[in-house]
């Protein structure tokens, strides 16, 4: 049967770099470069333009485990097994602030859509929010009582989702710092979570292999699927909201059709677990990263966005110092080239 889609998703871009397994991935707003953290302690910046250098930040005393790009694309945070937040400038070499953020691994950081704060959730159980800009600890949520694996903002930053081990998804109000529900539908250890692009439905995926979509506002299950063989580890939504793709320790990727609850694509590359993926901003990419140390670019080939002048560049700011990092080629890398390789 025919596809009722222009073409399948493809393999466009390979970077080899890491020396342990991908932990995490994100995409520049302006999708000029793509950010990945590994059990190798290093954060590198990769530049979508083909043969072009990559940046490896060392710095962390640990496995990093988590990275987002702030909505301008000027700063950069990682979070690690070391215990502590970095805030980087990804295109120049110096030091990053550091914050030391938890008592136990940070699991996730994410900023919020002004760039002002953002939200750390690590093994300490707790979930804390931040100053960016003034480098300050703001306030601390702490309900669950297992590992917080994750925890993003709402699209309109008035909301909290958070994952945990403890079996459930937790929906905060920013403002009041209150637990406003509490889902507890997952058979097991919930590994992340992200708000739809509407902000009116999550999306958690746990170790019982499931993916779940719940209802912001009437809390209620909308979609359950058991699509994996293994542990599902991470999950991004499409910028239009009507696809979500996930990473699973089956080393499969699945693009799910949400509109129509169904399995559109599963994807094979990882030679092991896929540990992260993550659509870049207007959905014309996505990228995954795996436990074979390799970090993949894909064409979407589906519902591409444009968002005309979103895209907008803005100023840095001048209140962090610069990144710190060793500017890697990707033709004399040592002892490992970054090599870069484009396939279809």
């Amino acid at each position: 049967m025919a596809s009722p889609y222009p073409e399948d998703p493809s393999l466009e871009r390979h970077f080899k770099g890491h020396r342990d397994a991908v932990t995490c991935v994100d995409f520049s707003f302006n999708m000029k470069q793509l950010a990945s953290g590994s059990m190798d302690s290093c954060l590198m910046v990769w530049h979508m333009k083909p043969q072009s250098r990559a940046y490896r930040f060392t710095g962390h005393k640990d496995a990093v485990t988590c990275v987002n790009f702030s909505p301008s694309g000027h700063l950069l945070a990682s979070g690690s097994r070391d215990k502590t937040v970095r805030i980087w400038v990804p295109n120049i070499k110096g030091e990053s602030t550091v914050f030391r953020a938890h008592t136990a691994t940070v699991r996730s950081v994410h900023f919020c859509s002004d760039g002002q704060s953002f939200v750390t959730a690590s093994d300490d159980k707790t979930i804390k929010v931040w100053s960016t800009h003034r480098q300050k600890f703001l306030f601390s949520l702490s309900q669950h009582i297992n590992w917080v694996r994750c925890a993003k903002f709402s699209p309109d930053g008035r909301l909290i989702v958070s994952a945990s081990d403890d079996k459930t998804v937790k929906l905060w109000d920013k403002t009041s710092r209150e637990c406003v529900h509490s889902y507890c539908e997952h058979g097991g250890f919930v590994t992340y979570v992200d708000f739809h692009p509407s902000g009116t439905c999550v999306a958690a995926a746990g170790m019982d292999n499931t993916v779940k979509v719940w209802d912001v506002r009437t809390h209620r299950l909308l979609q359950h699927y058991q699509l994996h063989s293994a542990a599902v580890n991470a999950l991004s939504f499409h910028p239009s909201g009507n696809y979500l793709v996930t990473a699973s320790s089956d080393s499969t990727l699945k693009i799910l059709d949400l509109m129509e609850g169904r399995l559109l694509y599963t994807l094979h590359g990882h030679q092991g677990p896929a540990t992260t993926v993550a659509f870049s901003r207007t959905g014309e990419y996505f990228a995954s990263g795996g436990s074979d140390e390799q970090v993949m670019v894909w064409k979407s080939n589906f519902d591409v966005i444009d968002y005309g002048e979103v895209l907008r560049v803005q100023r840095p700011p001048a209140t962090l110092a610069s990144s710190s990092g060793t500017l890697v080629s990707d033709l004399a890398a040592s002892p490992e080239p970054c090599d870069w390789w484009a396939g279809s």
